[in-house]
C-alpha cells in the first residue's frame, strides 16, 4: 500500500542518495489526493496505516519496510548484481540504505541478506561510484 504515493509522485530507485525528502513530500501529496477521493472513515483509515508505515511506528511496519528494502536486493542478487553495475551502486552505498531497516524489521532477513551481499561483493556484482552520484 505504501507504493499508493508512487502513482503521482513516480518512483526513484531506493539506493539513490539525493531527492528524497522531496520525494517524500510528493509521495504525501499523492496519497492524500488519492486517499481524499474515498469515503472520509475508509481514506483516514488508509492514510493513518501509510504514515504508520512511514514513520515505522509499529512492529508490523517495520516489518514490513524490512521486506520492501530487501526486494530490490533480492532482485539484485537474481541478476548479478543488474542495477547496482548499471548505475554504479557500490556495496557500501547498498548496505548504509538497508541494513538499519531490515535489522530492525527482521533481523533474521538482515543476517540472510548479508551473507549474500558479501558473497555478491566478492563476485564483482558492484557498481564503480561515478563522480557525479
Amino acid at each position: 500500500m505504501h507504493d499508493i504515493g508512487e502513482i503521482d509522485a513516480g518512483d526513484i530507485i531506493v539506493f539513490a542518495e539525493r531527492g528524497w525528502e522531496e520525494q517524500k513530500a510528493a509521495e504525501r501529496r499523492s496519497v492524500q489526493r488519492i486517499f481524499g477521493l474515498l469515503p472520509d472513515d475508509t481514506g483516514s483509515l488508509l492514510l493513518e496505516l501509510w504514515q504508520e508505515f512511514e514513520e515505522s511506528r509499529t512492529a508490523e511496519a517495520r516489518f514490513a519496510h524490512a521486506i520492501d528494502r530487501a526486494m530490490p536486493v533480492l532482485l539484485n542478487l537474481a541478476n548479478n548484481g543488474g542495477s547496482w553495475r548499471e548505475n554504479g551502486i557500490r556495496y557500501e552505498r547498498v548496505v548504509a540504505r538497508i541494513a538499519p531497516e531490515i535489522e530492525a524489521g527482521c533481523p533474521a532477513l538482515w543476517n540472510y541478506l548479508d551473507d549474500q551481499l558479501q558473497e555478491a561483493r566478492r563476485a564483482g556484482w558492484f557498481g564503480m561510484e561515478r563522480a557525479s552520484q
